[in-house]
């Protein structure tokens, strides 16, 4: 008797399952709340250098102190980061004389002021973080993304040998720990530390919330299961929008999204362990006592576990891990046939480009003419529609089709952005809002796509590898924004141009559509 017939006579998708998914689609709003902080936590409000014995310029108003302290960029704006060594008065009399001598001009030596109309206070003004510490900032998004890519090879190790639900539990009480910890920072060595272990914590929140949620779901609904858990990813984004608008302190927005994760501890009580991670264990008695628990609550009074499965033990079974299916198999297993290995090799770049890209849109909310929050809103929004429209695409049209092309499409979007002149915001702002689409209905096909490519055997390390490198994307994505230090566009260039060619790549892939799952590495070969 397999465990999808006992699913089956348990009601298979009941009131015991709508419980389950609805507790963790609390931790899963949570998720995007940290994983897209970086956008209000670390923004840079316009600043200019801190022009000393400012009493002495009485008579002038402050427009007329700037001009004879702040030499002008190009465009007329202002230096966010040099200043005068004396006064100008000379440019009083005319503002279009700016002066030639470069020998006047030095970096900012009094620190900062900074522009207070629409945030409170950040870690940028907190600690200035700009002009030559302008590194550090975009940083601290890189140290959260190492963490949780830290946090992705522990978590997956751990919830395979302890249970999904004590690792939900832990990962959960940690994240709610580092994340208050981050809030109390005093120093930015502080939050680097605790913002990096907050994301190893979150780590096991993204790894363990959908496989608990599969597990005690049978088959006709786990597609089913996918998109809701991904459209609770979207609400969590809508929501930081609202958070941020509403809260413009950085430690206090930290302790607000922060926050959510002791109601998801309470109610993860309610949330049985998975009885096919059990029966796997070969802890038989605690899984039927959840089974007849689902079976009772969705009305399946008459439901007695046979004696069959109650002398169930773990190897012979099924499967739960790759270990237990013969032989063991690791990461380097993914490369050693000639299949496997292209399949692992040009899915990793798929991630990666998936990742890098979609972060590089998410992180880049300024420049559209939309408020920094409408946008985060808007993001949010258009990601629900795109996800849904994307369900029916991939059974439509075939997961490698959909694909390579969503991905090459939020590549042309960001570089139809380079070219678009900046005063056209409408324009810019819906065709970065119609490539956030693209890039969302990318990342919802590529979870789908990845689970069919590899066996069943090796499916496991497959997503761990592959996770490892969609987070190796999204830790360099902030990093790429120092390049406008180089050249204006290269940011945008690079995005576009990552996205588009791993788009290309995505064609070498096999399609899966209407194909029977891989059970063994032979299958693919």
């Amino acid at each position: 008797m397999k465990f999808e017939d006992l699913l089956l006579e348990i009601g298979g998708f009941g009131r015991f399952q709508i419980l389950i998914l609805a507790i963790l689609c609390l931790p899963r709003i949570n998720l995007p709340m940290h994983f897209l902080l970086h956008n209000f936590l670390a923004a840079t409000p316009s600043h200019h250098c801190a022009i000393p014995h400012q009493e002495a310029f009485v008579n002038l108003t402050m427009e007329e102190v700037l001009l004879i302290s702040i030499p002008r960029k190009p465009d007329g704006t202002f230096s966010s980061c040099e200043m005068f060594s004396q006064p100008q008065f000379h440019l009083l009399l005319n503002s279009s004389l700016q002066s030639e001598n470069k020998t006047i001009i030095q970096h900012c030596q009094h620190g900062w002021v900074y522009d207070h109309s629409q945030f409170t206070s950040t870690i940028s003004t907190q600690w200035d973080l700009v002009c030559e510490q302008r590194g550090l900032n975009q940083a601290t998004a890189t140290f959260f993304f190492i963490g949780v890519t830290m946090g992705a090879m522990v978590f997956g190790y751990l919830s395979d040998r302890f249970g999904r639900k004590t690792m939900l539990q832990l990962s959960l009480v940690c994240s709610m720990v580092f994340g208050m910890l981050s809030a109390a920072s005093v120093s930015y060595t502080m939050l680097a530390i605790t913002r990096t272990l907050t994301g190893v914590a979150l780590s096991g929140l993204s790894l363990i919330v959908l496989p608990l949620g599969m597990e005690w779901v049978d088959v006709q609904h786990r597609t089913f299961t996918g998109i809701l858990s991904s459209i609770f990813w979207s609400v969590g984004n809508v929501l930081l929008a609202l958070a941020a608008y509403l809260v413009r302190e950085w430690n206090w927005l930290l302790v607000a999204v922060t926050g959510p994760c002791l109601l998801s501890i309470i109610c993860l009580w309610w949330v049985p362990e998975s009885a096919r991670w059990l029966i796997a264990k070969g802890r038989v008695k605690q899984a039927h006592r959840h089974l007849l628990r689902c079976a009772r609550m969705n009305g399946r009074k008459d439901f007695a576990v046979s004696p069959e499965v109650k002398n169930w033990r773990s190897r012979h079974t099924f499967p739960l891990s790759d270990k237990n299916m013969g032989g063991s198999y690791s990461y380097i297993s993914l490369f050693r046939t000639p299949v496997l290995r292209k399949i692992s090799l040009c899915s990793g770049v798929v991630w990666f480009g998936v990742a890098f890209s979609y972060y590089g849109m998410s992180m880049n909310l300024t420049g559209f003419g939309l408020s920094i929050y409408l946008s985060q809103f808007v993001f949010g929004v258009i990601e629900i529609p795109a996800k849904m429209v994307m369900y029916v695409l991939v059974n439509r049209v075939g997961r490698r089709q959909s694909q390579a092309w969503t991905l090459i499409l939020a590549g042309v979007c960001i570089g139809a952005n380079i070219v678009i002149p900046k005063p056209f915001t409408s324009l810019r702002s819906v065709v970065a809002i119609m490539g956030k689409g693209f890039s969302e209905a990318a990342f919802t096909t590529v979870f789908l796509y990845t689970s069919e490519l590899y066996p069943t055997i090796l499916r496991q390390n497959g997503m761990g590898y592959t996770s490892f490198m969609a987070r190796l994307g999204g830790a360099l994505a902030p990093l790429v924004f120092l390049l406008d230090e180089v050249w204006r566009s290269l940011p945008e260039v690079t995005y576009c141009g990552v996205a588009v060619c791993s788009g290309a790549v995505a064609f070498l892939l096999p399609e899966t559509l209407n194909v029977r799952l891989p059970e063994g590495i032979e299958d693919i070969e």
